[in-house]
């Protein structure tokens, strides 16, 4: 088979285990995303089956369409939003789904930023590497209200952080996120307005779908502190459009953190939040790691032997998958 990788910002496939295993097979990886249709198109024309790096790349009908030579995709993950399955199934395009990015390294990285964001540690570090010195006073931990909104398997480990920086933990979210943050020993706050209002750190956890889009409203910033920190590991349209640029340059909240954004990949710094003075911002680091990605490319490249050995596996499209 031809297969192309896509997105593959740190070219981890060909130094994962699993490529060894698609030696008998033309394999070409690309390190960058490619968003006007006609050039991707181009570019995946010759390709029998892809595999799609998260939700990096939008494969809509009208790509699908124009690619008559693919008959597998391989989507690292389980969401399928950004990838027109019907129109798969339509040309007779199977496509198969797993593997997860798992939730210690988006945890992990949450921690990384809010630590460097309330140390300065981006800003000192630059300015010693500039022969300078110390400039700032950094805030600490101890004793401050730390905001989870969403209870899940990464809201989890945030929380414990805290609990263990001795922090006050303060959740929010659906019924089900307040029971289970609950049933683990933690605070719920008494009303949303509350939330927003006591946090000094408040991390967002909250999975982007059709129900949770712009559910953080100019509204909810406008509670927060001057002094509070806005960590967002989670996706960027999960705070209303504009709202948290606005919110940041009234001074509520006083600082933000975020490795996601609305358009990505941000090329060219052209995101307002990138240049803003109050914001540390990271390239959607979250799952990045060697060992996420390692174990994505495992899975993927199991159900890419699969389809070629005509037993394709966990297939989102079955109807496909009959032709």
């Amino acid at each position: 088979m031809r297969i192309a990788i896509l997105d593959d910002y740190a070219d981890a496939f060909r130094t994962a285990p699993a490529f060894a295993r698609l030696s008998a097979h033309e394999v070409t990886v690309f390190s960058d995303t490619e968003k006007d249709p006609d050039t991707l198109v181009a570019r995946l024309a010759d390709m029998e089956a892809l595999v799609l790096t998260q939700q990096r790349s939008r494969l809509p009908a009208a790509v699908i369409e124009r690619l008559p030579r693919l008959r597998f995709i391989m989507q690292t993950g389980r969401n399928t939003a950004h990838l027109a399955i019907d129109a798969c199934t339509r040309q007779g395009i199977v496509v198969s789904t797993g593997g997860a990015g798992g939730p210690e390294a988006t945890a992990e990285l949450a921690w990384g930023l809010i630590i460097a964001a309330l140390r300065h540690i981006p800003e000192e570090a630059q300015r010693l590497r500039e022969g300078g010195w110390q400039a700032t006073a950094g805030i600490g931990l101890k004793g401050k209200t730390l905001g989870i909104y969403a209870y899940g398997r990464i809201g989890a480990m945030v929380a414990r952080v805290g609990r263990a920086f001795d922090m006050r933990v303060l959740c929010w979210g659906r019924e089900g996120s307040q029971e289970r943050a609950r049933a683990d020993g933690f605070a719920v706050a008494d009303s949303r307005g509350a939330f927003f209002a006591e946090a000094d750190v408040l991390s967002l956890h909250i999975l982007l779908n059709d129900a949770t889009r712009g559910i953080v409203t100019a509204g909810d910033l406008a509670r927060m502190k001057p002094g509070a920190l806005l960590v967002n590991t989670s996706r960027a349209p999960i705070i209303a459009p504009g709202a948290l640029v606005a919110a940041l340059k009234a001074g509520r909240p006083g600082r933000a953190a975020v490795d996601v954004f609305d358009d990505e990949p941000v090329l060219g710094a052209t995101d307002p939040l990138i240049g803003m003075p109050n914001v540390l911002c990271t390239p959607h680091l979250g799952y990045a790691t060697r060992g996420v990605f390692d174990a994505l490319y495992e899975v993927a490249v199991d159900r890419l032997l699969a389809f070629a050995a005509g037993a394709p596996t966990h297939v989102a499209n079955p109807e496909a998958a009959k032709g």
